[in-house]
């Protein structure tokens, strides 16, 4: 496939302002008529807050509200699937958590030993491409999804790994990740999600 110059390269900027996080992807061929916001709110609840990201009422009609449930394996492709991260058979050695049944959200709404968080993404998109638009625009929404269903069920599944982390660990392990990248950018090799599983 011959592709225009520049048009398949992407720049993707984030910023984390915990518990306000935003991330911005552009594309420099199609400049103003592309781009992805994913802007995320973390709050201490079950995803029981209503318009989270406090948009105008017209706009807040607009939006499809997507619940994601870690345990639910109907949610991932099956390409994706892997057993050791399924919360649904997980559980943790060091916390005890897990694995999460079909009733894991009611039960953790009565626990009030447990701590909870919502994750609440607001994903934007613009494709302005006559004959393309809701095409494209539907299928990265789609994309979206299946990356935030298959990270947070990696994240249940790893807390062993990363819940006695100190804040100090953590910007390590940050400063360490973005040296990685930059060296993997820097070799040129394409990686990433691959949307080959979808129609």
């Amino acid at each position: 496939m011959i592709a225009p110059e520049g048009s398949l390269v992407f720049h993707e900027k984030a910023w984390n302002a915990y518990p306000y996080c935003r991330t911005i992807v552009t594309n420099e061929y199609m400049k103003d008529d592309f781009f992805i916001k994913i802007e995320t709110w973390h709050k201490p609840d079950l995803g029981t807050t209503e318009n989270v990201h406090n948009l105008d009422p017209n706009t807040w009609k607009s939006v499809e509200v997507v619940h994601i449930d870690i345990a639910d394996r109907t949610q991932v492709e099956p390409g994706d699937y892997k057993a050791d991260e399924d919360p649904a058979l997980f559980q943790s050695v060091k916390t005890k958590r897990g694995p999460l049944g079909p009733n894991w959200k009611k039960e953790l709404a009565t626990d009030e030993e447990c701590p909870k968080m919502c994750a609440y993404k607001l994903v934007t998109i613009k494709f302005k491409w006559w004959g393309l638009q809701n095409k494209v625009e539907n299928f990265i929404q789609k994309q979206e999804k299946r990356i935030f269903t298959n990270f947070h069920r990696q994240l249940f599944c790893w807390i062993d790994k990363w819940i006695e982390l100190t804040m100090e660990d953590i910007r390590r392990m940050e400063d360490e990740t973005q040296k990685e990248l930059e060296a993997l950018r820097n070799q040129g090799q394409v990686r990433g999600t691959s949307a080959a599983n979808d129609e």
